[in-house]
């Protein structure tokens, strides 16, 4: 499993998104995008009624891998590809 950087864990206190959310987005995303060095994580998610759309970007070539940020968004359709 990928650790949190310092940036990602301020963000994700700052959204309200759990460490347990991260984790379910990376193991069972719905969708990801590969960059070089650089892993985007996606997945939807009904959270209080409302379909949200998680990203969490991860620094593939840190070892161990490294979260780099993480937020979510109700724009879903400008993110899926």
């Amino acid at each position: 499993m990928a650790e949190f950087s310092k940036h990602a864990r301020e963000r994700m206190i700052s959204r309200g998104i759990s460490a347990d959310e991260v984790t379910d987005v990376i193991e069972h995303p719905d969708n990801t995008i590969t960059q070089p060095c650089k892993t985007i994580y996606q997945k939807k998610i009904d959270k209080k009624n409302s379909l949200y759309l998680y990203r969490v970007f991860v620094n593939t070539c840190k070892e161990p891998e490294l979260i780099i940020t993480v937020y979510r968004t109700t724009k879903i359709d400008k993110y899926e590809n």
